[in-house]
């Protein structure tokens, strides 16, 4: 009697490390690379651009609008477009998603910063403090938790749009969808899900915890 299909733990066991680019060690390593990079860019970018915003008001809409036609453009044709560029590469992938990153940190950062009251501004002036240290000390710390709330969720939608790119081979976990649809088994898909939810969960948690770390007056004044 012929064997029937592996189970979905048989399957990871056999497929999990194979030595071969599409090992689900390997896609996910690459699904890590294609999320977390738009994440890191896009926080680099978003901080000046936000300053900016804030310190020329006029600027803001500008820049708004702009990355909101970004985020407004479906992934799949912005990767199609961008292969005669950057061909069948991970840089298809990331530039995208770091421009739809930045279309959501820049208004978490102009919103942050113009929380900060201004007596508090103010007050740091007035204790001689210098216009950088007073935005890294004063204005940075407050705003953290309106900037933290943006990442979490660009880092939750980087991890999931990686997953579209493996309609062009660049998809990391996503890759396991199309395999599982090319040949019909179950396990594949539910791997690919399963772990992308937990790259997710990871994810925002790690950021919350940091959110925690960096602003422990918050939570000192939730107990108080």
């Amino acid at each position: 009697m012929a064997d029937g299909p592996p189970s979905v733990w048989e399957w990871i066991a056999r497929n999990w490390d194979t030595g071969r680019v599409d090992s689900i060690k390997n896609l996910l390593g690459d699904h890590l690379i294609m999320s977390l990079v738009p994440i890191v860019v896009a926080l680099v970018l978003a901080l000046p651009l936000g300053l900016a915003c804030v310190r020329w008001r006029w600027l803001y809409q500008p820049t708004s609008g702009v990355m909101n036609v970004f985020y407004a453009l479906p992934s799949l044709p912005v990767f199609m477009l961008l292969i005669q560029f950057t061909g069948l590469s991970k840089t298809t992938v990331i530039v995208p998603l770091t421009l739809y990153a930045c279309a959501v940190l820049i208004p978490s950062v102009v919103d942050g910063l113009g929380a900060v009251p201004e007596h508090v501004r103010q007050s740091a002036v007035a204790m001689g403090f210098t216009p950088l240290r007073r935005l890294v000390q004063v204005e940075l710390p407050i705003a953290t938790p309106v900037v933290l709330a943006g990442l979490r969720v660009v880092a939750v939608s980087s991890i999931s749009l990686v997953s579209v790119g493996a309609l062009i081979g660049q998809g990391g976990l996503g890759m396991l969808f199309t395999r599982a649809y090319q040949n019909p088994f179950v396990p594949p898909a539910l791997v690919g899900i399963v772990l992308i939810v937990l790259l997710a969960l990871v994810a925002d948690g790690l950021l919350v915890l940091a959110q925690r770390l960096l602003t422990p007056w918050v939570r000192a004044r939730r107990s108080a």
